[in-house]
């Protein structure tokens, strides 16, 4: 008796054992199966605020800027923003130049842009303030990336 009660044990235990199996190699299973492509994930939040001080600042303008996989986000060029931070190496700093010369005054009517997120998987944060929005525009004119 004590044999056959082993015997049904071992048999029940052989059974789940193999539709245990049998789920795996069918695939129904609920694994999730790896992405076809990995990327770095490339995606950052833009910001133009009035004053000096980035942490309290009020943001007049704000864009998201994803760019990877593909180009995306509420800002308004995203194409060229993402090609612009690619060809400067996601540099925040060589994107703003003096470009062209452009004369402005000397009043003091602070702005600062901030570029705050993740470039090619890694962190980021960046901000810059100017004396004024002439003296920004003249820093960052043709540019995509702060052209919000």
């Amino acid at each position: 008796m004590r044999y056959f009660r082993t015997l049904g044990a071992t048999a029940f235990a052989t059974a789940t054992g193999l539709a245990l199996v049998g789920t795996a190699f069918t695939g129904t299973g609920t694994a999730e199966a790896a992405p076809a492509i990995l990327y770095a994930p490339s995606a950052l939040v833009l910001t133009l605020s009035e004053g000096a001080h980035p942490a309290t600042d009020t943001v007049a303008r704000a864009v998201t800027l994803n760019c990877a996989p593909v180009p995306s986000g509420s800002h308004p060029a995203p194409e060229a923003a993402c090609a612009e931070l690619a060809a400067a190496g996601g540099d925040f700093t060589s994107l703003t130049g003096l470009r062209g010369g452009r004369p402005c005054t000397r009043e003091w009517n602070p702005v600062t842009i901030t570029g705050d997120g993740v470039w090619q998987g890694r962190r980021v944060t960046w901000s810059a303030t100017y004396g004024n929005p002439c003296e920004l525009r003249a820093r960052t004119a043709g540019g995509a990336v702060f052209a919000f």
